[in-house]
C-alpha cells in the first residue's frame, strides 16, 4: 500500500509500545498476588462480560451509550496466565515496533486501543447472554498485525533465534509469524486461560480493524515520513 518515503526528521523516543507492555504486566502481577475470589471478582469487574453489556433481544444502539462499555477498554490490559501475557506481548513488540515507528507513537496508542474496543466489542455482540469475560489485548494485536500487513505486505522480519549453542539473526517473512500468531489463538481456543470466553470473532473484528486504519491513515502517514 505505501511506498518507502526518505525522511530527514531526527530519531524519535517511541514510547507507545513500551507503555503498553509495562501497563499490561504490572496489570498481570498485581491480578496474581490476588486471593482466588478476589480475581476472579476482579476479572468480572473489569472485563468484558457480555451479558453485563449487551443484551441478545434489546436495540443495540441505545445499548451503546451504557457505562459498563468502558470495560471494553479495561479488558485489554487483563491476563491471568504468564503463557497468555506473553504470546500477546511478543507479537505486539514484533508487529508493534515497526508500525509505531511509521505511525507515531499517538496515532499507534490510538490504533491499539480502538482496534481493541471495536475488537471486544464485537466479541460482546457475537457472545450475547455470555457470563464469561472477556479479557486480554489480543483483539487490539489483531487490529495490530492488519495494520502491518497493509503497510508492510511484502516484509521480511529480523529474529534473533536460538541455533544449537549460539544466537543467529534471521529474516522471516512476515506472513509466516502472522501465521504463527494465528496458530496460537487457536490454540487458546481450546486450551487457552482458565477464566474468561474466547471468540475469533474479535480476531477477525480486529484484523479488519486495522486494515481500515491503514488506509484511512494512509496520507497522515506519507506526510509524517516526508516531513
Amino acid at each position: 500500500m505505501f511506498v518507502h518515503v526518505e525522511t530527514r526528521r531526527r530519531a524519535r523516543w517511541h514510547w507507545a509500545t513500551l507503555l503498553i507492555v509495562s501497563v499490561c504486566v504490572l496489570c498481570f502481577l498485581v491480578l496474581s498476588l490476588l486471593p482466588p475470589v478476589q480475581r476472579v471478582a476482579l476479572l468480572l469487574e473489569w472485563g468484558t462480560v457480555p451479558a453485563d453489556i449487551m443484551h441478545a433481544h434489546a436495540p443495540v444502539l441505545p445499548q451503546l451509550t451504557n457505562p459498563a462499555l468502558l470495560r471494553l477498554f479495561t479488558a485489554l490490559f487483563i491476563h491471568v496466565t504468564w503463557l497468555h501475557l506473553l504470546g500477546n506481548l511478543l507479537f505486539l513488540v514484533i508487529f508493534g515496533l515497526p508500525g509505531e515507528r511509521v505511525l507515531g507513537s499517538l496515532r499507534f496508542l490510538l490504533l491499539f486501543v480502538s482496534g481493541g474496543i471495536v475488537a471486544n466489542l464485537i466479541g460482546a455482540l457475537s457472545l450475547a447472554g455470555v457470563h464469561l469475560p472477556i479479557i486480554g489485548c489480543s483483539g487490539a494485536v489483531s487490529a495490530v498485525v492488519g495494520t502491518y500487513v497493509a503497510l508492510f505486505p511484502r516484509a521480511r522480519l529480523g529474529l534473533v533465534l536460538p541455533l544449537g549453542l549460539y544466537l543467529e539473526f534471521v529474516r522471516v517473512p512476515a506472513f509466516l509469524l502472522i501465521g504463527l500468531w494465528v496458530l496460537l489463538q487457536l490454540l487458546f481456543s481450546y486450551v487457552g486461560p482458565s477464566y474468561g470466553a474466547y471468540v475469533w470473532w474479535a480476531h477477525i473484528g480486529g484484523f479488519l480493524f486495522g486494515l481500515v486504519f491503514a488506509f484511512v491513515s494512509r496520507g497522515a502517514i506519507a506526510r509524517r515520513l516526508r516531513g
